[in-house]
């Protein structure tokens, strides 16, 4: 993210008919805080920026959200299914790795070099004996950064809501997105 300037906070949050008090409000911080750091009398934390400026794209309806992008519809295993199974789902699907989901609930995730690497026996093999660890939970209004940023760690993140699996999303779904 460039950081704005305090001119470039003033005349954003002008230019959107925002007062400091509403913008404050929505961005979680006080209002003298937004009027010193439009002043230029105070650096604010990168993280206190980031709400300000989240603030202002949610004004202005950029912000995308994890809800927007993500596939409803989770294909998955279960740990107990067959590691067969899951390689003929997988190849049906054409996905190179799927979510292990119990009673709705992310456990783990199964890819092909999960299987390969469990080597030519393992067909029969529960899931569970196969399996990495699950991808990592976002709650559907998580940002594309905080997504973005998860996935250069892994393959795909999945979107909780109370813990149960209510979609999930890969670097192809956000590389649409931004294309």
């Amino acid at each position: 993210m460039e950081l704005p300037t305090p001119q470039d906070l003033r005349e954003r949050r002008t230019s959107l008919d925002l007062t400091q008090s509403a913008l404050a409000e929505r961005a979680d911080v006080s209002q003298p805080l937004i009027a010193r750091i439009e002043g230029g009398d105070v650096d604010p934390r990168l993280s206190t920026l980031r709400r300000i400026v989240e603030a202002l794209d949610e004004v202005e309806g950029d912000v995308v959200r994890a809800r927007d992008i993500m596939h409803e519809s989770v294909i998955s295993v279960a740990p107990d299914d067959s590691v067969r199974h899951a390689v003929d789902l997988m190849e049906e699907e054409a996905y190179s790795q799927l979510p292990v989901i119990q009673n709705g609930t992310p456990v783990g995730s199964i890819s092909f070099s999960d299987v390969n690497q469990a080597g030519e026996d393992a067909a029969d093999l529960p899931v569970s004996e196969v399996m990495s660890e699950s991808f990592p939970p976002v709650s559907p209004g998580a940002t594309v950064d905080e997504i973005r940023n998860l996935l250069e760690h892994y393959k795909a993140v999945v979107v909780t809501d109370g813990g149960d699996a209510v979609g999930i999303i890969t670097e192809a779904d956000l590389a649409a997105q931004l294309s």
